[in-house]
């Protein structure tokens, strides 16, 4: 029988640089019958065109993915006309956000971005070593543009701009974004993550070499004019492909194989990479969901707005509420109703564009805090009053 092992008295000491890096919380999952709108995923089921170009990897399941995923590579290389070295995958825009922290910034540099944006940026940062300069957004929960470029030192190796911004759902124009990268020095890589792009009504799919937004200032137009611009962009939003974890960047040469290097090994599944292909092939029923996703997100806003809540006009799938300290209220209304949202306490709460019944479960929620007999009623009236 073998020896039974003693724990030593003491583990080894973790790396000290993440006591300063919360644990990412994913948005709370939901009980059955109750409308899941945390985490900003697509309300349709995969199209069945991508599951059946899945199913058809599935028998390969011993083998490791093709590491340079030549394939879908090149299908987004020709779909964007560049050249398929400036392009990388990972596994969502995260990981690729993080490629490019990596590949630039290290102990000592500083990473540029508003806050509040994408709640993985600051950790994601003081992981690489850098140091997470935020800069609070304006008054209507915009990019300050003009304080972020005020906040670029020389320790400044980066800088992100999230557009449509997460959780806002605000975007910058095209002026604005032009004259901010211009100014930005050329040693600074400006990073413009678009997860959202595709819901900002720029008719993404029907023109994707050049789509742009009059709203909003087109990452991709950018990086063709300028050296230090890289671009996000994933297929876990509007393309429904959350659960197999696959995005891309489009970025300088240098940048993007100094990404390859900082990269997981075979971090991106062949699922993932089939299932990316199948999506390219099917922009016409994307599109129809696309718009399914974006008229109910407006209805989201104005269902909100006529309850009461301060709702900010979005471009993403998603809207959000700046309810300050009664984002709990919010957050408990919705809970009560069926609704799990996701809830920044003492900012606000971020509510995903769901389906048309997942709308009216929210409306529904809304609407019964204003019966006397509601157990929030009294709170609410007394905030408000």
């Amino acid at each position: 029988m073998p020896l039974p092992v003693t724990p030593p008295a003491e583990t080894p000491p973790t790396n000290p640089r993440l006591d300063a890096v919360p644990a990412y919380k994913q948005g709370r999952s939901a009980p059955a019958g109750a409308s899941k709108l945390s985490s900003n995923e697509s309300p349709h089921p995969p199209l069945p065109s991508v599951v059946s170009a899945v199913a058809d990897r599935l028998g390969s399941l011993h083998r490791y993915p093709q590491m340079a995923a030549p394939e879908i590579i090149g299908r987004l290389a020709e779909r964007y006309r560049v050249d398929p070295a400036l392009v990388t995958v990972g596994a969502g825009s995260v990981e690729l956000a993080s490629q490019l922290i990596h590949a630039v910034a290290g102990e000592g540099d500083e990473v540029v971005f508003a806050w509040r944006s994408f709640e993985a940026y600051p950790s994601l940062v003081r992981i690489a070593g850098a140091t997470p300069v935020m800069v609070p957004l304006d008054a209507e929960h915009r990019h300050d543009l003009d304080a972020m470029l005020a906040a670029i030192t020389d320790r400044t190796r980066l800088v992100f701009v999230c557009n449509p911004n997460n959780p806002t759902g605000t975007v910058v124009g095209p002026e604005e974004l032009e004259r901010f990268v211009a100014a930005v020095p050329r040693d600074v890589l400006v990073v413009i993550d678009e997860a959202y792009v595709h819901f900002d009504g720029s008719a993404y799919f029907a023109d994707a070499p050049g789509a742009t937004d009059p709203e909003r200032g087109a990452g991709l137009e950018l990086f063709r004019r300028h050296p230090h611009v890289a671009v996000l962009h994933t297929f876990s939003k509007a393309y429904g492909l959350a659960g197999l974890r696959i995005g891309y960047a489009i970025a300088p040469s240098a940048i993007a194989a100094a990404q390859r290097k900082v990269a997981v090994p075979f971090g991106v599944t062949d699922l993932a990479q089939a299932a990316a292909v199948a999506s390219l092939d099917a922009q016409d029923e994307l599109a129809v969901r696309i718009a399914e996703v974006t008229a109910e997100r407006d209805r989201l806003h104005d269902v909100l707005v006529d309850a009461g809540w301060p709702a900010v006009r979005s471009e993403a799938n998603f809207v959000w509420v700046p309810a300050g300290e009664r984002s709990a209220e919010l957050d408990g209304l919705l809970h009560d109703g069926g609704v799990v949202a996701r809830t920044f306490p003492g900012e606000g709460v971020r509510i995903s564009a769901g389906s048309a019944q997942d709308v009216d479960r929210v409306a529904a929620a809304l609407a019964a805090s204003t019966d006397p007999a509601h157990p929030t009623a009294a709170v609410r009236e007394e905030a408000t009053a």
